[in-house]
């Protein structure tokens, strides 16, 4: 279940660069919903990081002191209508905007340090 104080404004999500194999960390708004993480990309998948995670999507998570591995992969707006709507709302509520590609970010069961 995801975890990390209502005042922790920022994840940092590690990704794996597509073209040099290498870690590539971003820190990032996010939004927690039904045990999931989400972030949300301003530019869609031209973000360079959302394009890391199609390519692999083994992610490292780290918010509130904890680090775990996860799976990670941009929502449909078809198929995901609910979830993508869910995070929009929250990061709006939270943030003042929302209107990014949500990325769903899926905890491994027990992890304390997994990733790229």
């Amino acid at each position: 279940m995801p975890e990390g104080s209502p005042g922790d404004q920022f994840l940092y999500l590690t990704t794996t660069g597509r073209k040099t194999g290498r870690p590539r960390e971003i820190e990032i708004w996010f939004v927690a919903s039904g045990g999931r993480y989400y972030v949300l990309a301003e530019h869609f998948h031209a973000a360079q990081w959302v394009k890391n995670l199609v390519r692999n999507p083994r992610v490292r998570v780290r918010v509130g002191g904890r680090t775990f591995g996860a799976s990670a992969r941009p929502l449909d707006p078809a198929r995901d209508a609910d979830a993508w709507q869910t995070a929009q709302r929250l990061a709006r509520e939270k943030y003042g905007w929302g209107d990014g590609l949500p990325v769903e970010l899926i905890l491994d069961e027990a992890s304390s340090g997994g990733g790229p």
